[in-house]
């Protein structure tokens, strides 16, 4: 599975984006698809995931209430939507796969088989 993220860009405290992260390679509607983020200086962090259909979203409590992550199996696509950001938010955001028979750990990157290059997301104040 390859995957590639994209729609990254400055965006002012409160403002919205929307990044992407396309996927080609093998059927993109059997994984479960996560996005991660890494600030400088800091640890990689779960932003949020999504399962195979879509039927189960997990958010981190610092992005509850303002991301939400949706998926369109059809264009083996998953979204982000990004609201209300702040400084904080300021980090490259990377999209991940992992394999159906996975249950559970899905804030946990060590259970992820395909990652993607990141798409730098700066939110100004």
């Amino acid at each position: 599975v390859q995957l590639q993220a994209s729609g990254g860009g400055l965006v002012e405290a409160g403002g919205s984006l929307r990044v992407s992260c396309a996927t080609s390679g093998r059927t993109f509607s059997y994984y479960g698809m996560g996005w991660f983020r890494q600030a400088p200086g800091k640890e990689r962090e779960f932003v949020a995931a999504i399962t195979w259909n879509g039927g189960s979203l997990y958010y981190s409590d610092s992005v509850k209430g303002r991301f939400t992550i949706s998926r369109d199996n059809a264009k083996d696509t998953v979204y982000l939507q990004m609201n209300s950001l702040k400084p904080e938010d300021t980090a490259v955001y990377s999209c991940a796969a992992r394999r159906p028979n996975i249950d559970g750990g899905w804030t946990d990157p060590r259970t992820y088989d395909y990652w993607g290059q990141g798409t730098q997301v700066t939110v100004s104040s």
